[in-house]
């Protein structure tokens, strides 16, 4: 589904950053955090899967509340399965949509176990056969578990490619493509990290952090904050 910009945003796709301003734009970001990590919590292949299939709809802080508690008592498919449906939904019922996301991590903790051996696939059409995992889920254990330069566009990352000027389109997937193809390549390892925590705590939705922003001379927004 499209994800709607404020109607002040729908007109930037026309600003476009140059490749030059893109490559000074990351250059930054890079100089700032070298090694961005995910606020998620998570200490294998199979905890990450769980915890960014948890994080629809929920703040990392609130999926991070319930997995401490749920990957202390299983943490591999195996121990998933044995805690059944609803175990897993005791221990996840203070997120949004507890009920479904409960009932796709049993589902898919017994895929893994039937068609992989209880391992993550490194594949992404393996991963998004897997219940509740769609493209971005799959796209970012892709990028974190295995290293590969993929691009998982959230809310944070869809808005700032538009208001920006960064990578304009009116879809997510029509954003992901467009990254993909401006992005340099030795910054795609980290660049969805970069962008996530940007939106996250400097190009704010409703109010941005223009006069902390690191990369304010590069960006095409023209309603910048004082």
């Amino acid at each position: 589904m499209p994800c709607p910009l404020p109607e002040k945003e729908n007109a930037m796709s026309s600003l476009v950053m140059t490749p030059s301003e893109i490559t000074e734009f990351f250059a930054r970001l890079e100089a700032a955090n070298p090694e961005p990590e995910t606020e998620l919590n998570f200490h294998s292949p199979y905890t990450l899967l769980v915890a960014v299939a948890l994080s629809a709809q929920s703040t990392d802080i609130g999926v991070n509340k319930a997995t401490d508690k749920l990957f202390a008592v299983a943490d591999t498919p195996a121990a998933m399965v044995a805690l059944g449906v609803e175990g897993i939904r005791e221990h996840i019922k203070t997120i949004g949509l507890y009920n479904n996301k409960a009932k796709n991590v049993h589902a898919l903790s017994v895929m893994l176990m039937e068609l992989h051996g209880g391992e993550v696939p490194k594949d992404r059409a393996a991963l998004e056969k897997l219940p509740g995992v769609g493209r971005k889920t799959a796209n970012v254990v892709l990028n974190v578990a295995f290293g590969e330069p993929t691009m998982a566009v959230d809310t944070h990352i869809f808005r700032i490619s538009n208001r920006l000027g960064l990578a304009p389109g009116k879809t997510p997937r029509a954003v992901e493509d467009r990254l993909v193809e401006v992005i340099p390549d030795q910054f795609m390892r980290h660049a969805h990290h970069w962008l996530i925590l940007h939106g996250r705590y400097i190009c704010k939705a409703r109010t941005p952090e223009c006069p902390h922003c690191p990369v304010r001379d590069l960006c095409h927004y023209p309603h910048k904050t004082a």
